[in-house]
């Protein structure tokens, strides 16, 4: 509702009559599309400015090659480092709707992920479009860059990115395809503990790694008890990056808890640090996954060249064989 208010104050304040012109301009020459959440958005035929509202979709704009086309981005917009440059139109969950508008915008990005409707309603007003993403799965993220990248004239440079997350994956899933998930407790946040619900990208994103949660929850970010995780006794625990310790850290302060230290998990040392790309709908996702099948799997990854080594040692075996053998024969002489 403030952002509705502050759109109003806008309009009647700055200027109304050019804001209804770029509507009618936008409705004569535009084209309307249909945005991840089935909006109708009406939108300049060329794309040549850009404003992000959150970090996922700053960082796909540049994995698409089009930084010189963002015109601004969010105070916690951070990869890669050159969108910390950009001018910032406020936090994400209630941006600056007078930033936004003073950069002139073609085109805001936003995502039901972390963006409020209040804001792509206020911005609407304005006569700025927003196109809303909306990805559930890692396939749907990789899908949501492909349109974003044909909705901005960057269907080549999408097609190439979006074929590439996509082998990756397909790797990924023949690596692994024939292991045990891995049973994980992946926090959210420590106090109040908080995880991931079944349906959220994140539980998807894990099992391309390898792993579920141990949690069976309908809700997105479901709170439980310490005492709670220590019945599931979870095989490892998945701490993200941005909690600002190391695996080794937190495996250290986890063992002087009382609680804590009672998990099978703690004992072994199965606590793992991930990028908090894994919490980003973006590219990097791909990258936090592949990291943690790693740490989850690593014997997935070390069959290949352990079997090229024990490949080359029978061969060398084979060869010592064989100079033994005319060794003896020509003794034999």
């Amino acid at each position: 509702m403030v952002a509705v208010a502050t759109a109003g104050a806008l309009i009647a304040t700055t200027a109304p009559r050019t804001l209804a012109a770029r509507f009618r301009a936008q409705a004569k020459s535009g084209r309307a599309i249909t945005d991840e959440v089935g909006r109708r958005v009406v939108m300049p035929t060329e794309v040549r400015r850009i404003v992000t509202l959150a970090p996922n979709l700053t960082e796909t704009v540049y994995a698409l090659g089009l930084g010189d086309r963002l015109a601004g981005d969010t105070d916690v917009c951070d990869t890669p480092v050159a969108a910390k440059q950009k001018p910032h139109v406020g936090n994400p969950q209630n941006p600056s709707l007078e930033a936004i508008a003073v950069l002139h915008p073609d085109l805001v990005l936003a995502t039901t992920s972390i963006n409020r409707l209040e804001t792509v309603v206020a911005l609407e007003r304005l006569g700025i479009p927003v196109y809303t993403s909306d990805p559930h799965t890692v396939r749907g993220m990789v899908d949501s860059i492909a349109r974003m990248a044909e909705l901005v004239g960057a269907g080549d440079q999408g097609a190439a990115l979006v074929a590439q997350l996509r082998e990756r994956l397909d790797a990924l899933h023949s690596r692994l395809a024939d292991r045990p998930m891995v049973h994980v407790l992946f926090v959210v946040w420590e106090d109040p503990l908080i995880t991931i619900g079944q349906n959220t990208f994140i539980a998807d994103a894990l099992r391309w790694a390898g792993a579920e949660s141990v949690v069976l929850s309908d809700r997105n970010w479901p709170q439980l008890s310490i005492e709670e995780v220590v019945r599931l006794q979870p095989d490892y625990i998945v701490f993200t990056s941005d909690h600002g310790e190391t695996g080794a850290t937190q495996l250290a302060d986890l063992r002087s808890r009382p609680a804590w230290r009672d998990l099978d998990a703690v004992e072994m040392g199965h606590v793992v640090d991930v990028s908090e790309e894994a919490v980003r709908p973006s590219p990097g996702l791909v990258d936090a996954i592949e990291q943690l099948a790693h740490q989850l799997h690593p014997e997935a990854f070390a069959a290949k060249s352990e079997i090229r080594n024990s490949k080359s040692e029978t061969r060398l075996a084979l060869e010592a064989v064989r100079e033994a053998g005319r060794e003896c024969r020509q003794c034999a002489r």
